[in-house]
């Protein structure tokens, strides 16, 4: 085998040991972050939530009229969603991600499922993220929620 083989197949294999995450672009970065907050908003935990949103970060919540624009309204908000809506999780439909540069919004629908009074329950929502590059880190600066209208009747 040739030298030049050689080295491609060793760049080859070393490629092929690299977690999958070290190939992901921005938008695989973003979809991540995006999953991240997913599965902390599962865990019922203001504190950890509110971690993934920037200093300045704001968010249109679901189940309020009010802007929370630091973070102690962010960690009220979800205080009162933990307790509205217990065992919260939630599962996202479609994403349109777009990437400009340390910058990126992810628009698309979720679905939150809770229990209430022993029943199960879903709430179907729309959203956008918008998320600016921290370092390695992709905070939520902006985050809009609202339910899901009906049909036009």
């Amino acid at each position: 085998m040739s030298s030049r083989l050689s080295t491609v197949a060793v760049i080859f294999v070393l490629i092929s040991l690299l977690p999958s995450h070290a190939l992901a672009g921005p938008k695989e970065d973003v979809h991540a972050a995006t999953m991240k907050w997913g599965e902390t908003l599962g865990q019922n935990e203001p504190d950890k939530i509110v971690d993934l949103y920037a200093t300045d970060g704001v968010l249109w919540g679901t189940l309020s009229p009010t802007l929370r624009s630091n973070r102690a309204g962010l960690r009220d908000y979800f205080v009162g969603a933990f307790k509205v809506l217990p065992n919260l999780k939630v599962n996202f439909g479609e994403q349109l991600i777009r990437v400009y540069g340390d910058t990126a919004v992810n628009t698309g629908y979720y679905t939150f499922s809770y229990v209430k009074d022993g029943e199960p329950k879903t709430l179907p929502a729309r959203y956008s993220f918008t998320f600016v590059k921290d370092g390695g880190n992709w905070m939520i600066v902006d985050h809009h929620s609202s339910a899901m209208p009906g049909a036009p009747r």
